[in-house]
């Protein structure tokens, strides 16, 4: 059995608030959005261990962020496991579906919003806290062999990339 577990964490990409009658879980990327997430999963395809699976809130721009993570990283879109409770739930929630993960996955990507994927993130460094811009991607290992035993104050940063870093 695998003896670690890689947990990237990515917020969604830049939203439009143009439509103010539209409803949250709807609003789509906006033009930096729509340029940050290509760019950011080739980032991810090229620097993170390639995921068995794509976690992602259902709401239209996380789901646009993930399908370009699928995209990037030669993963079938209709591969990507969409969670209600990475929308509507808090980290207790967000950790407790990471510890029901199914123990043959040793990469996972999970496509959230702030504050909760920051919060989360601080929770499993267990120091300091972690700024996530919306595109950001910061990968955790677990020096874990199961899911079950993912719990805050043990994970290693691997790597942290956020979109205007990459700018030139």
């Amino acid at each position: 059995m695998t003896e670690r577990r890689i947990l990237t964490l990515v917020r969604h990409a830049k939203s439009s608030w143009g439509n103010p009658g539209m409803s949250d879980i709807d609003r789509p990327l906006n033009e930096r959005g729509l340029r940050d997430s290509p760019r950011m999963a080739e980032w991810l395809a090229s620097n993170i261990v390639k995921p068995d699976l794509i976690l992602s809130s259902p709401a239209r721009r996380a789901r646009t962020t993930a399908e370009a993570i699928a995209v990037a990283c030669d993963i079938p879109v209709s591969a990507i496991r969409y969670e209600d409770y990475i929308y509507y739930e808090g980290r207790t929630a967000w950790l407790e579906g990471i510890q029901h993960l199914d123990d043959s996955l040793v990469s996972v990507v999970l496509v959230g919003h702030n504050p909760t994927i920051s919060d989360l993130g601080t929770h499993l460094l267990g120091e300091g806290s972690l700024s996530f811009p919306t595109c950001a991607i910061c990968s955790l290992e677990f020096p874990i062999e199961s899911w079950a035993l993912a719990l805050g104050r043990q994970a290693k940063m691997l790597a942290y990339q956020a979109p205007k870093m990459l700018e030139d």
